[in-house]
């Protein structure tokens, strides 16, 4: 077993995976938009079904001209912490198709982003930043705010940033920060069989 950051897992694993967690306090500091793609070109590292790489990142630094126009694609209970990010992401999809798959879309292509949005997490907390994922945002507004045709899904927002005292947050936010614990492995890995629970 390992333990790290207040967290213990039940079998040996390296302690950057206890040791990331998704933090609402940031700092709010300007970043080099260097730091940013770094961690983005980690993301695009990912595993991808066919090599397809459905992934698609937009993104907006702190201080830019569109980070009002990010922000107000939260919804209000995640813009009151996430507009002390550095960087705003969006995480689209692609559903593609093609010969690989005999002409059908691809069942796939949410798994894919979400693979690499944990290889952005992961190397957010490798740079020294961290990395908060969000599902509290405007889907239909963020297609049409970015012009998203068909075939492309909404996924989630990220919040990405330095890590700030929790004293910057509301006294609710407050009491939500730290690193949450998982539950016993033994609930969610199942041999030979599916156990709904």
């Amino acid at each position: 077993m390992t333990k790290s950051n207040s967290r213990e897992s039940s079998y040996s694993i390296d302690p950057i995976f206890l040791d990331r967690w998704s933090p609402r306090a940031f700092t709010g500091e300007v970043i080099a938009e260097a730091d940013l793609l770094t961690v983005l070109e980690a993301a695009h590292w990912a595993p991808s079904a066919s090599n397809q790489q459905p992934w698609r990142f937009i993104y907006a630094l702190k201080g830019s001209d569109d980070w009002d126009k990010f922000v107000d694609l939260l919804v209000e209970g995640n813009q009151e912490w996430a507009k002390n990010a550095s960087a705003l992401l969006f995480v689209i999809s692609r559903e593609f198709n093609g010969e690989f798959s005999e002409g059908r879309k691809s069942y796939t292509h949410s798994f894919d982003a979400g693979a690499a949005w944990g290889h952005f997490a992961l190397q957010a907390k490798f740079s020294g930043f961290y990395a908060h994922g969000m599902g509290g945002i405007k889907h239909d507004q963020i297609r049409a705010t970015f012009a998203i045709p068909e075939g492309y899904r909404v996924e989630a927002a990220i919040a990405f940033g330095r890590l700030a005292d929790k004293s910057v947050l509301s006294e609710h936010n407050q009491e939500r920060e730290f690193p949450s614990q998982r539950k016993p492995l033994a609930d969610v890995a199942f041999k030979g069989k599916f156990v709904a629970n």
